[in-house]
Formats: C-alpha cells, sequence, structure tokens
C-alpha cells in the first residue's frame, strides 16, 4: 500500500521525497515545507540548483541524522547540454562568452567521447559553486568578478550515455558519486569536443534507492497544510486570520527572471562593448 502524505508523522521523523519545481532554490523548499506544515526540525539532503529539476530528499526530526548517508548514495540524472555556446557558470545561470562551429560533428565522434569521463576522474568545480575558497563562496567572489583557483577533485561516473542527439541538443543519463558537478561534465565535454557546451536543463532522477517517481509535489504538500490554532487566529472571538502566501508569481530570488536579467545585462554590455570598440577603430 503506497503511503500517503497524511500517513507521516513528520515530528517523529521522516523521509520525505519532493520534486523539486524549476527556479526554487533547495533552501526556498525546506522553508516552505516547514512552514506549511509546521515542522520544527528539517533539513535536505543533497542541494539542487536553482535551474535543476528532480528529486530533492527532505529529512525530519529524528531522521535529520540520516541525512549525512543519504547524500552519500550515488545519484543519477538527466538532462540537456547544448554544443557550440559556453557560459561563465557552465550552465544557465550566466550568459553566452563563446560560440564555436559544432555542426561538423558525428554522432559517433559524441558518443565516443564519453568513455574519457567514466570511472575515477578528476573534475574541477565550477566557479559558481558553493565550494569554499578561503572561506568564503566561490559563487561569491565569481559574482564580484574575482578570480579564484579551485582545486580539482575525484569523482566516480559509473554511467555516462548519450541518449538523444539533435544538435546542438544532446541528451544524458549520468549515474555518479556524491560530488559530481553536472554542468563541469558538461564543461568538459565540450572542451574534448572542441566546440565547447553547456548544461540547460537537468533533473535529479534518483539518489540510492530514492526515486522522482515515488516524490510529492509542493502543490500535493500545500494541499495538506492544517488549520492554523485558534490562538493564532485572533485576539476576537468568532474571527479568523487568513494565512499569507507568498504569490506564486511573486519573483524568486534565484527565479529564472532572475536568471534571464543576468543575462540580458550581459548580453546589452557586451554589444555596448563591442559597438564602441568597433566605432574607435
Amino acid at each position: 500500500m503506497t503511503k500517503t502524505l497524511a500517513d507521516f508523522d513528520f515530528e517523529t521523523g521522516e523521509v520525505l521525497l519532493l520534486d523539486k519545481p524549476l527556479t526554487w532554490t533547495s533552501f526556498d523548499v525546506v522553508r516552505k515545507v516547514k512552514n506549511t506544515l509546521r515542522i520544527k526540525k528539517i533539513g535536505h539532503a543533497g542541494t539542487l540548483d536553482p535551474l535543476a529539476t528532480g528529486l530533492l530528499i527532505l529529512c525530519t526530526g529524528k531522521k535529520t541524522k540520516e541525512i549525512d548517508q543519504i547524500q552519500a548514495q550515488e545519484k543519477e540524472y538527466t538532462g540537456t547540454f547544448r554544443l557550440g555556446e559556453t557560459t561563465p557558470s557552465f550552465d544557465l545561470e550566466t550568459a553566452v562568452d563563446m560560440a564555436r562551429p559544432y555542426a561538423h560533428l558525428t554522432n559517433e565522434q559524441i558518443t565516443a567521447v564519453t568513455a574519457q569521463f567514466t570511472g575515477l576522474i578528476q573534475q574541477t568545480p565550477p566557479i559558481f559553486s558553493a565550494v569554499k575558497i578561503d572561506g568564503k563562496r566561490a559563487y561569491e567572489l565569481a559574482r564580484t568578478g574575482q578570480e579564484a583557483e579551485i582545486k580539482a577533485k575525484t569523482v566516480e561516473i559509473k554511467t555516462f550515455e548519450i541518449t538523444r542527439i539533435a544538435l546542438p541538443e544532446v541528451d544524458f543519463r549520468v549515474v555518479c558519486s556524491k560530488g559530481t558537478y553536472i554542468r563541469s561534465l558538461a564543461r568538459d565535454l565540450g572542451v574534448a569536443l572542441g566546440c565547447g557546451a553547456h548544461l540547460t536543463r537537468l533533473v535529479r532522477t534518483r539518489i540510492g534507492e530514492y526515486r522522482v517517481e515515488d516524490a510529492f509535489t509542493l502543490d500535493a504538500i500545500q494541499a495538506l497544510r492544517p488549520p492554523r490554532p485558534d490562538s493564532e487566529a485572533s485576539a476576537l472571538p468568532g474571527t479568523t486570520r487568513s494565512r499569507h502566501e507568498r504569490p506564486n508569481t511573486a519573483p524568486n530570488r534565484a527565479g529564472l527572471q532572475y536568471f534571464a536579467a543576468l543575462q540580458a545585462d550581459a548580453l546589452a554590455a557586451k554589444h555596448l562593448k563591442d559597438a564602441t570598440e568597433k566605432s574607435a577603430e
């Protein structure tokens, strides 16, 4: 029998599978679930970038002690790389900064190059990541234009297969160890092919034995919201206070509008610079 949300005992401790929506940060989801279900102790077992969707595991109560154990399990992702263009963040968070020819590549060349990224490999995390450099997050340095050296680390990619080729798009499936950056894999694949690449879509489909098909949506969580206690409703007898909810249309600090604005500003600045340099010639 399938377990429903009503069967969970969140205060004692549960492992809750969520299908993270696009543009939400992992912290946004934790905060939303905590406030909606009024859970005192909750955390997530493995961050997903705002522009990624799919399986996000939340642990509540005593189950928060299992977070490290869950995080250590292998991950599975599907998604799309775009060949011929690079971005500083290796994904859609930043604007395209370089374009190169890709039409000459054959399907055989693209699929063959994946072999060099299978097994134990050295991978350098993106500068736009939460990796710490001298006590600061790498993305903090990147967004202020500072340069920083990030050391490569050993990760394991157990499976890297190309599932669709429709140039410039390439779909993939990856099974990998904790700490693997799929954005870095996009960068490295583009380097190996000589045309550059960046990540345009990412879905986490599995962590260990936990699968996204078994995950709940935020809408399902919202539907389980308990009524506000009478003590919180109002000081006046017989009255109730409606619960304030942020509109779905409200800008999210990590939403697509934010990323689109970043890209638009960067492209506008680049076009202005190019025009200025051309007129000065």
